[in-house]
């Protein structure tokens, strides 16, 4: 299998690059965020690859780095995602940005990928949560109060902290987020009023 490239750009097409590799021409498919930033024809680079083999064809898939194929790899775990939408999603969503949406349950943020409806986002952050943490830069106790607070689960305070958020135009995950760091901050016993507070400041930074 071809797990790595280092050529020159030969040519641009719609989704894919073709890598001139000493003579020998590859067509690469590779995510829209992944062509943009890739050279302009005639200068080297080097992609990772991951090679899917079928019965009729062969197809590489290039990446700018090892982290995002992994991704590319993991988001096709999830039943319904193939090639297709994992590219949709890693075109979207840089790798950061996606442990992010994922950890905090954002499925409005996966669901802005073409041709990811509201369904496969709620199977991409339900089935991917678990093995998300270790790609998100988020705090592992604000993901925990954050799920418990999509969940219903959180202090009553808390809840309704989110609710005011969510009532003054913030998005579910966002207002959830904002308030887990306030209560974090206020620490237990905070009341709604002051958990709202917090949470603002958290959102205005």
């Amino acid at each position: 299998m071809i797990g790595k490239l280092k050529g020159v750009i030969d040519s641009y097409g719609e989704d894919y690059v073709i890598l001139d590799v000493q003579g020998v021409g590859y067509q690469v498919h590779c995510s829209a965020r992944t062509l943009q930033s890739l050279p302009l024809q005639g200068e080297a680079v080097a992609l990772s690859i991951e090679t899917h083999v079928r019965e009729d064809q062969i197809r590489l898939f290039g990446f700018t780095s090892d982290h995002e194929r992994e991704w590319f790899r993991l988001l096709q775990t999830v039943q319904g995602v193939g090639v297709k939408v994992a590219l949709a999603v890693l075109s979207t969503l840089r790798p950061a940005d996606l442990a992010d949406a994922i950890a905090l349950r954002d499925k409005a943020s996966v669901s802005r990928a073409p041709g990811v409806g509201a369904k496969v986002a709620e199977r991409i952050v339900t089935e991917l949560k678990d093995k998300v943490p270790a790609f998100s830069n988020i705090d592992p106790a604000l993901v925990a109060l954050a799920g418990a607070v999509e969940e219903n689960r959180a202090p009553r305070p808390v809840l309704d902290a989110v609710s005011a958020l969510v009532n003054l135009g913030y998005a579910q995950p966002q207002a959830s987020a904002a308030i887990a760091a306030a209560a974090r901050q206020a620490g237990e016993g905070a009341d709604t009023a002051k958990l709202i507070r917090f949470g603002l400041k958290e959102l205005s930074k």
